[in-house]
């Protein structure tokens, strides 16, 4: 087997002095690690439309997909929506890679290097994250413990650990998978000169100054600049958002560093367009039957850098009446909930019924298993839903107003009529994304669909979920095209059919 080893060997010397009792157990996770990530790698190119990729064609060994330069890679059969997969090794013209990171550098197609250095980076920072893993009680007691159970982080991308300017000390002091209680600082900034939309709270006003919330690493790494002490906080599982330790709002902050995909930082127009959002998702709320709660936005400002904003949002723990928890979809892994069918159709029940009926009203959320949240009863079941975060939806004026919704007063990425666009974003995320996760294989999420669908309405949008193929964001090919901004998408073999054949070309 072939594995890089300068980047595995830099991070057990950097934990060797900081954090020796964790250097064993990083050790012995490596293997894993590596095997998480190549298993992620492997559905990618099993199933996005690379271009490199010219045929892939499937028999009793599994999988071969052949390349344009007239190589040949071998691989186990992909189910795209499997988590629980590890695969070992690829074999390219014979020759077995254990490693992501070699492989896709030998790979050697266009914008590889840089792909590398973030698969590399995924696996160290998986295994640093399984290493210091804990096991706590089956059920929290606080919502930040939930956030912090998710170790793996996301169940599809490769670049699922991926914080390439974090340091070792960095993971273990803002990773929330690691625990930490972190220090906020504000930093002043001229009223007069800044972009406010809500309401700023007095605590966070001085004078003619508003005070604005800054996340250590990026007062240090990116303003370079010291900041007022202003209250220790639990990151949340966005990382660079943080709920208080003394309650209240939870932080969203700037954080202009490369997690997973993107650059974490806040835009003026995520800014501009918060009030107008949280007026939108409490209208939508309303329109659910009570099966969905929207976190409002209280208040959020822009000096006019995307690198110094802040955002000021509702804690998700307020919606949950006494007995019942609330909690990030991507943490249901972490319970045996889903592991019962039963369950399993009950939570896409509620997940399709809210997710479909938004869309059917025109807004499209990204109800991945980061912005969902589900409130369980005092008995485990889903009884509703939470979600946070509107900066990335799609809204319809079109639907909207033909259901008697004014649109909010708003351009720009987040409006469209387009179906194709509006129903990606849906299904992308809640099915493709939070409730495969959640399943954990093909069959388990097809049997879960074939149980919850004949109970919602009969629409156009429940049609396309039914009979088409299934949109997910082609995430490794997005990596390996910095010249496409925006993002690019595969199309997957419906779970509700029989078909299962490998897709994406």
């Amino acid at each position: 087997m072939y594995r890089p080893l300068t980047t595995e060997a830099e991070v057990a010397r950097e934990l060797a002095g900081i954090r020796p009792g964790l250097l064993p157990g990083y050790t012995a996770e490596l293997p894993g690690a590596r095997a998480a990530v190549l298993t992620r790698l492997w559905r990618a190119l099993a199933h996005e439309p690379l271009p490199w990729v010219t045929r892939r064609f499937g028999g009793t060994g599994g999988l071969a997909l052949l390349l344009d330069d007239g190589r040949a890679l071998h691989g186990p059969a992909s189910d795209p929506y499997a988590t629980g997969a590890h695969v070992n090794d690829l074999r390219l013209d014979g020759v077995p890679y254990d490693d992501p990171a070699l492989l896709v550098a030998d790979l050697a197609v266009p914008h590889a290097a840089g792909f590398s250095a973030e698969l590399a980076h995924s696996v160290v920072s998986l295994a640093l994250s399984r290493a210091d893993a804990v096991h706590p009680e089956e059920w929290p007691a606080q919502d930040w413990q939930w956030e912090q159970r998710v170790i793996d982080g996301h169940p599809f991308h490769p670049n699922c650990r991926a914080r390439t300017d974090f340091s070792v000390s960095d993971q273990l002091a803002y990773g929330p998978e690691h625990r930490p209680v972190v220090e906020l600082g504000t930093v002043p900034v001229r009223a007069d000169q800044c972009l406010v939309s809500g309401s700023w709270p007095g605590e966070l006003r001085d004078g003619g100054h508003l005070l604005l919330p800054v996340h250590p690493w990026q007062a240090e790494h990116v303003l370079k600049r010291s900041s007022r002490p202003w209250r220790t906080a639990r990151p949340l599982l966005s990382l660079r958002t943080l709920a208080p330790t003394d309650g209240g709002p939870h932080v969203k902050t700037a954080l202009s560093t490369r997690l997973t995909s993107s650059v974490r930082d806040i835009s003026g127009y995520s800014v501009r367009a918060s009030a107008d959002l949280s007026a939108l998702g409490a209208a939508l709320a309303a329109r659910t039957d009570g099966l969905l709660h929207v976190t409002h936005t209280l208040g959020a400002v822009s000096a006019h850098s995307p690198d110094l904003a802040a955002l000021l949002r509702e804690s998700p723990e307020v919606y949950a009446a006494p007995g019942e928890r609330v909690l990030p979809v991507a943490a249901l892994t972490t319970t045996a909930l889903p592991s019962s069918p039963a369950w399993l159709a009950a939570f896409t029940r509620l997940a399709l019924t809210v997710g479909l009926r938004l869309l059917e009203l025109g807004v499209a959320l990204e109800a991945h298993g980061q912005n969902l949240l589900v409130i369980l009863s005092a008995g485990g079941e889903p009884v509703r839903l939470v979600y946070r975060d509107l900066a990335d939806i799609r809204i319809s004026p079109a639907r909207l107003a033909h259901h008697g919704l004014t649109p909010p007063d708003l351009t720009g990425r987040l409006i469209t009529d387009d179906e194709t666009a509006l129903r990606r974003k849906l299904f992308g995320s809640l099915v493709a994304g939070a409730l495969a996760g959640t399943a954990g294989s093909g069959p388990a999420l097809g049997a879960a669909l074939e149980s919850a669908v004949p109970d919602l309405p009969d629409t156009a949008d429940l049609r396309a979920l039914r009979e088409d193929p299934l949109p997910a964001k082609a995430l490794t090919l997005m990596r390996l095209s910095p010249d496409s901004p925006g993002d690019l998408w595969t199309s997957l073999p419906n779970p509700l059919v029989l078909e299962r054949g490998p897709s994406g070309q």
